[in-house]
């Protein structure tokens, strides 16, 4: 059986074009099927669809000394790339609502994370465990 995404995500965006600009050229993404109020993204390999529709609220829950965004989204990413990825956004000089740092260090579940806003101000989290037994780990 061939590959297929993971999972569909469908988020809103109020401005199509900074979607594109920032999902195909900050981080990369190969675009797929599109129209004047959506657009498919390859997302690491899972389907991300931009919609244009209103923003809405958001709030936020204490995890390790920072206030998380929630609702958010995200990846989890092999090492190499999550710094590679990190890298990048940074030379895109994009503001972090929580810059990429090394969580529960030395605990179950330690995992490097970062987080920050698409251009419609959908909340992302991308991370990466040395280990991925860890992803669950108590």
């Amino acid at each position: 059986m061939p590959d297929v995404p993971r999972f569909h995500l469908a988020v809103p965006v109020d401005d199509l074009d900074a979607a594109r600009d920032f999902y195909g050229g900050v981080l990369g993404c190969d675009p797929g099927r599109s129209t004047d109020t959506w657009a498919d993204w390859d997302f690491h390999g899972h389907q991300l669809v931009t919609h244009v529709a209103p923003r809405g609220d958001a709030a936020h829950n204490p995890v390790d000394g920072h206030d998380v965004p929630v609702p958010h989204f995200g990846l989890l990413l092999e090492v190499d790339t999550f710094h590679e990825l990190s890298e990048r956004l940074r030379a895109a000089d994009t503001t972090f609502v929580i810059e990429p740092y090394l969580r529960f260090a030395g605990e179950p579940g330690e995992q490097w994370t970062m987080f920050l806003h698409d251009p419609a101000g959908n909340a992302m989290e991308f991370k990466a465990f040395a280990d991925d037994a860890d992803v669950f780990a108590t």
